[in-house]
């Protein structure tokens, strides 16, 4: 297949020699992506490996785990695209150094993010010591980002801003990066499904996934119940007026609107209730009316655990850009303190909604510097 948007893909990435065949492990999701990812990097002449990843022990039974049909549809994708494919099982290893610790932070009141620690953890240290056991000089992903090959390989962000997962993959460092494709970097997403559609991949016009395998359909409070114990209290006003009652603060996060069951409040507007804060000590959940309220707005966050994918942090102070949730357009801000636990950042804009357990991620113009998270 010979088009446009193929022959873009593969101008891209000239430090990795495409005129010599290298063995490349893709991780197959069953999902479009990845499917594409494998076939542009079997149509460069590389030997590819498919391989899907089982990160959750399935029960067959439950309908609202869609991983047997992921299952099928990277199995289909290998067999038309001629590549041979295995699975391989991480369950235990994502258990342990992903859901256990999300577990612990939605105890903690704060809100963790799987999705950066599934790829630190799991994608890209023990999925990639797989590839790498296998033989293989890389390990693909259908990621929408860029990696720069050399003495210091750099994570940069993708052409289809809309798509870019830098913001996921910035707990990465060099080593990680240097054994890393990104071949969707430079495409945007509708080339992707029309070179999915143009090769007659069984799954081009598959919907994207947009939660994890093993919440599936299920409502989040509902899973959360089955593995952590929920501490109901009081839903109080910043002046301290009681409103209602909570089902538990893991439940909730900063800026929600949904599910406070509070409206109706004499002596109240009609404005809606937003959550602006958790008294963890004494199990409130405190909110306020509107969205802008002001105590949903911050200049400053102090956070914990930098990493710098360059294994060296910056000099301070140090000016650069900022997400602190992902799809987040760039916000301006200074690193105003740091040291190898602890960081401060003050913003030029105030922003809304700094929720602690997510992560902040710091760039440079389109160059992915790191992260780290957000303590408070």
């Amino acid at each position: 297949m010979a088009s446009e948007t193929t022959s873009k893909q593969m101008n891209y990435n000239q430090d990795i020699k495409y005129d010599k065949m290298k063995k490349v492990v893709v991780g197959l999701s069953g999902g479009v992506d990845s499917a594409v990812t494998a076939l542009l990097l079997k149509e460069q002449g590389h030997n590819v490996l498919g391989v899907f990843m089982q990160n959750w022990e399935v029960d067959n039974d439950d309908p609202h785990c869609l991983a047997e049909q992921d299952l099928k549809d990277a199995k289909a994708v290998a067999d038309h695209i001629g590549i041979p494919f295995e699975t391989v099982n991480f369950a235990k290893e994502y258990w342990q150094r992903v859901f256990q610790y999300c577990l612990d932070e939605f105890s903690a009141g704060r809100t963790p993010n799987p999705d950066v620690l599934c790829n630190r953890e799991i994608k890209f240290k023990a999925f990639l010591e797989y590839a790498l056991n296998q033989g293989a000089d890389y390990l693909a992903t259908g990621h929408y980002a860029k990696v720069t090959h050399g003495e210091h390989p750099q994570l940069h962000k993708a052409i289809d801003t809309n798509k870019d997962q830098t913001y996921f993959l910035h707990a990465l460092g060099e080593k990680e990066l240097s054994r890393s494709l990104f071949p969707l970097g430079e495409l945007e997403k509708s080339d992707v499904r029309k070179i999915a559609e143009t090769a007659r991949l069984p799954n081009f016009d598959k919907k994207d996934s947009t939660g994890l395998c093993f919440i599936g359909e299920r409502k989040f409070k509902t899973f959360l119940n089955e593995f952590l114990l929920a501490k109901p209290g009081e839903i109080r006003t910043p002046e301290g007026e009681k409103l209602g009652k909570h089902d538990g603060l893991m439940f909730y996060t900063l800026g929600q609107r949904k599910g406070l069951n509070i409206g109706g409040q004499k002596n109240a507007d009609q404005d809606a209730w937003y959550v602006l804060d958790k008294d963890i000590e004494n199990n409130r959940l405190i909110v306020g009316q509107g969205h802008d309220h002001p105590l949903l707005y911050t200049t400053h966050l102090t956070g914990e655990q930098p990493h710098w994918i360059s294994g060296e942090s910056p000099m301070i102070p140090f000016k650069c850009h900022a997400k602190t949730r992902y799809r987040q357009a760039d916000q301006a801000c200074t690193i105003t303190a740091i040291d190898a636990d602890k960081f401060e950042v003050s913003f030029e804009q105030a922003q809304r909604a700094i929720t602690p357990g997510q992560y902040i991620v710091f760039y440079a113009e389109d160059i992915c510097l790191g992260g780290g998270t957000i303590d408070k």
